[in-house]
């Protein structure tokens, strides 16, 4: 399901059950004018790192005052127009598809720059490309299932704590979940 984008740019919120994710990005956003707000253990893997510190904006979780600066960097960036992707579970779920709680920084971020937010559910990326060694992790031939759910304005947005924003998102992203995998559902 493809909903239509706000104008502008907008907070991209996604559940993160594969590296596979990350790619299918640039195919379903039309303009690709996004950055990945991310880990910075990233900046680590050889490759990796020098795209995501070239293209994106690393967040060092384990430093308040490095994770503030992230954000200010990401303020920045939606100054300029980009768009920023953010993975709030902050890593891929050891138990897949089950989401896990969300962290608050895109959702402080949302409510301080005052931007829409567009929620992204993938169901089924883990059996399409699981991790363990990412390289050469298991990929297998089929079709990503992508929900894009309609966006979240920027008035319902101010409207809502963080925690309820939070809240409200982690229920929408987690419901086609809980409509492809019947068993995720609590009892």
């Amino acid at each position: 399901r493809k909903a239509d984008l706000p104008d502008g740019p907008y907070i991209i919120l996604a559940n993160h059950i594969s590296y596979l994710d990350i790619f299918l990005m640039y195919s379903i956003l039309p303009k690709n004018e996004f950055l990945f707000l991310g880990k910075g253990e990233l900046l680590k893997y050889p490759i990796i790192g020098t795209y995501f510190k070239r293209l994106n904006i690393p967040v060092h979780r384990g430093d308040r005052l490095k994770a503030a600066r992230s954000l200010a960097h990401a303020t920045e960036e939606v100054n300029k127009g980009w768009s920023i992707v953010i993975f709030p579970e902050g890593r891929i779920p050891k138990v897949n598809p089950k989401m896990i709680p969300f962290k608050s920084g895109a959702f402080l971020l949302a409510k301080n720059l005052n931007l829409p937010i567009v929620p992204i559910t993938f169901t089924n990326n883990h059996t399409l490309f699981s991790d363990p060694t990412f390289i050469f992790g298991p990929a297998r031939p089929g079709l990503s299932k992508v929900y894009m759910h309609d966006y979240i304005s920027a008035e319902k947005v101010a409207s809502m704590g963080q925690n309820e924003l939070r809240r409200y998102c982690h229920k929408l992203l987690n419901g086609p979940l809980l409509e492809e995998y019947p068993e995720l559902r609590p009892k």
